[in-house]
């Protein structure tokens, strides 16, 4: 009497589905959490009056780097390793000078009465907000 259970075993096909699987998976894991240790290059780009008036990456710094703003009002801008911020202002609010140092991607500083934006750009390294 001959068995009628068939012969289960690995073949070429099943190799290469495998491998494309592990393939897919490795893929996936670098574009979700974050590629292949590339840093957190932080941008940070200053506009007035919507012409860009500096463009610098953090990192690239090796010391503190100051812009200064002139026009109606005058703003003095500090760029460092550590963030950014206004250490000087004549505005009236002075909400610029408040916000204190940005360090994250995605913070930035505004002065509306100069039309100045401060924006850091570059891959996020925490949650956007916590919940508890």
């Amino acid at each position: 009497m001959q068995s009628s259970s068939p012969k289960l075993r690995p073949t070429a096909w099943d190799s290469l589905i495998v491998l494309a699987v592990i393939v897919l998976a490795i893929g996936t894991a670098i574009v979700f959490y974050g590629g292949l240790g590339g840093g957190d290059h932080i941008t940070v780009t200053i506009t007035h009056r919507g012409e860009t008036v500096e463009k610098v990456m953090l990192e690239a710094l090796n010391e503190e780097k100051t812009v200064t703003i002139d026009g109606t009002y005058q703003l003095t801008v500090v760029l460092s390793r550590d963030g950014v911020w206004v250490s000087e202002s004549n505005c009236p609010s002075q909400d610029c000078l408040h916000t204190g140092t940005v360090s994250r991607a995605g913070q930035s500083i505004v002065c509306l009465p100069e039309q100045v934006v401060i924006r850091l750009d570059g891959k996020s390294d925490g949650p956007d907000i916590i919940l508890g």
